[in-house]
């Protein structure tokens, strides 16, 4: 059973604290005032305020607009801050070093696999998600392309991409591009866990 206030060694504040700083760190980075940014990804001034402050526990559909907005896949909110990355790292990340997080609004639990500060395309993230579970992404089409596979190793899960909707099982595995409004549903009474396979791709500018 895992605690939602305690994973992995981190309290639900560290991690939000962690996901405050990059917030702030990738603002930054991309030259957006609060205003800009809520502009570009729908959540509002107040909202983003809250966060990096550390005051709020966003959900993972607030995380993955921000993301958009800022141009970053999801996991990469759960990343260490830049400073904190200069520590020397290596090509392994240990299964006790690897971030997790719940989200509040559905309970689903997400941990990023890959090692941090590896410069590589794609990123492997594991899901647990809980019986009769549901998130709707709301975002649409990136700047950067973004593509995922999501490969089922226990249970089933229905994920639908704009108008397709796919019943996913144990051993099935989906190809898909984030595009376009994106919902996860498992339909089940019993938990399912993913693999996440995440690459993005930035187009080629004429």
């Amino acid at each position: 059973m895992v605690d939602s206030a305690s994973i992995m060694g981190e309290t639900a504040s560290d991690l939000n604290q962690r996901i405050a700083e990059r917030v702030r760190e990738l603002r930054a980075a991309h030259g957006l005032s609060l205003e800009a940014l809520a502009g570009k990804s729908g959540v509002s001034r107040s909202m983003i305020s809250l966060i990096e402050r550390g005051e709020s526990s966003p959900t993972a559909v607030v995380l993955e607009k921000l993301a958009a907005g800022l141009g970053v896949m999801l996991a990469s909110l759960f990343d260490a801050p830049a400073a904190a990355a200069q520590a020397p790292g290596g090509p392994v990340a240990r299964r006790d070093d690897q971030p997790q997080w719940k989200d509040p609004a559905s309970g689903y639990l997400r941990r990023n696999v890959s090692p941090p500060g590896v410069t590589q395309p794609m990123q492997i993230v594991e899901v647990r998600f809980p019986p009769g579970g549901r998130v709707a992404f709301e975002t649409g089409a990136r700047e950067t392309r973004v593509h995922q596979q999501v490969w089922v190793l226990e249970g089933a899960i229905d994920i639908t991409l704009g108008v397709e909707r796919h019943r996913l099982r144990e051993g099935d595995c989906l190809a898909m591009q984030l595009d376009r409004p994106t919902i996860f549903h498992n339909p089940t009474r019993k938990a399912t866990r993913y693999a996440v396979v995440i690459a993005s791709e930035t187009p080629s500018r004429r």
